[in-house]
């Protein structure tokens, strides 16, 4: 059936357009959906590596419960190598490094904590990382690099707990009113009812700080 003229018209004015702009165009509806495409692949390829990860850190944590130490190293490893973007890492980290400690070497229990400090992506698991490695450094007596790691502004619901630790650091270094200064922050940082409140009261009192 023939075209009436505005019809025609019409066909012209579509087909000038295309020529010119059609190759654009087309160009960004492939652009669009490839990444659509692509959105959709890193989301599934997300959610497999979290479902890898959570098995792994399964295997983990019955490992730790059981005090298998050997087991602890054989998967700990692949989770912070094969799994280091997803929570299971940071997680992970922690509870091998509890194991090492309970275990009694403070050695391998720094590893997986300054793993966490490093390549965590969960702000609260670096903190808490950055506390239990500084526990073990004065453990060590390594007071100073015990200080440097927790001199960070970055300490979520952590900062009575990180003003306490550098107390314990600078009385261990027989730095009294530094110590004191510490205690007093710790304090003020935590809830009224926070259970470790009567510890830290106590080290302020063995100060003269009441």
């Amino acid at each position: 059936m023939a075209y009436d003229l505005q019809e025609q018209d019409q066909l012209d004015a579509f087909k000038a357009y295309w020529n010119k702009y059609g190759n654009l165009l087309l160009t960004a509806i492939t652009v669009v959906l490839l990444a659509v495409a692509g959105w959709r692949a890193w989301g599934w390829w997300q959610q497999k590596q979290a479902i890898e990860a959570s098995v792994l850190y399964d295997q983990l944590r019955d490992a730790v419960d059981k005090k298998d130490i050997a087991k602890v190293k054989q998967t700990s490893g692949p989770l912070f190598e094969k799994y280091s973007g997803t929570v299971y890492g940071s997680m992970g980290a922690l509870i091998a490094a509890r194991a090492y400690f309970d275990a009694g070497d403070l050695k391998a229990a720094k590893a997986p904590l300054q793993w966490a400090v490093d390549h965590s992506k969960d702000p609260e698991h670096r903190s808490l990382a950055r506390l239990r490695l500084a526990g073990i450094l004065l453990d060590e007596k390594a007071y100073d690099e015990g200080m440097k790691l927790l001199a960070v502004d970055e300490t979520g619901p952590y900062a009575s707990a990180f003003a306490d630790r550098r107390g314990d650091l600078l009385l261990a270094q027989g730095k009294r009113d530094e110590a004191r200064a510490a205690y007093k922050l710790a304090i003020e940082k935590m809830a009224p009812n926070a259970a470790t409140r009567p510890i830290v009261q106590m080290k302020l009192d063995a100060l003269g700080g009441a």
